[in-house]
């Protein structure tokens, strides 16, 4: 595990304190994000109230109507579908609406407390203040949960540095 000196803390401390240095990057040029944020997908051309989770491997979009489609979209195992096209609608918190159609790129074994379940991941870009990264984005319903995006850390890796105690509020 990597560990911070004395700057970075008083850095990070800073940034919390004063919300308009929130903006501003640690010395290693990682920028600061709280536990919820406003993310842009820009394919979709919607923003997500995003919960930051650094327990979660991948990122997750709430996605319904997945529809594979591809020479063997008949298959049950879903591996069997990778680089095949996959289709989805999806929701942000405000109820905006959108499709999209993408290559499946991965499909994860993920394990929660429901038991262990697959899912689809297509590559997304997904902007932060002005910033973008894309991602493996994968699919799952999740209506039923606060926020539709979930940014896990393959998000997160190499750019940005989670503090709870700093709000989207702060932005």
């Amino acid at each position: 595990m990597k560990k911070f000196g004395l700057p970075a803390i008083v850095l990070a401390a800073i940034c919390t304190a004063i919300p308009s240095i929130a903006l501003a990057k640690t010395q290693d040029g990682k920028s600061i994000v709280g536990e919820v944020e406003t993310i842009l997908i820009h394919e979709l051309d919607l923003d997500y109230k995003a919960r930051i989770d650094t327990g979660a491997k991948t990122t997750s979009i709430h996605a319904v109507d997945i529809k594979v489609s591809g020479k063997d979209s008949d298959s049950d195992d879903m591996r069997d579908h990778l680089g095949e096209t996959v289709e989805f609608t999806t929701f942000n918190e405000q109820g905006e609406k959108a499709r999209y159609k993408g290559k499946i790129v991965k499909v994860s074994k993920i394990r929660n407390a429901q038991g262990v379940e697959r899912r689809y991941a297509v590559k997304m870009d997904l902007g932060w203040n002005g910033e973008h990264k894309t991602v493996a984005v994968n699919l799952r319903d999740r209506s039923k949960l606060d926020y539709k995006l979930l940014i896990g850390r393959n998000w997160l890796e190499g750019n940005y540095l989670v503090d709870v105690e700093k709000s989207d509020d702060d932005d």
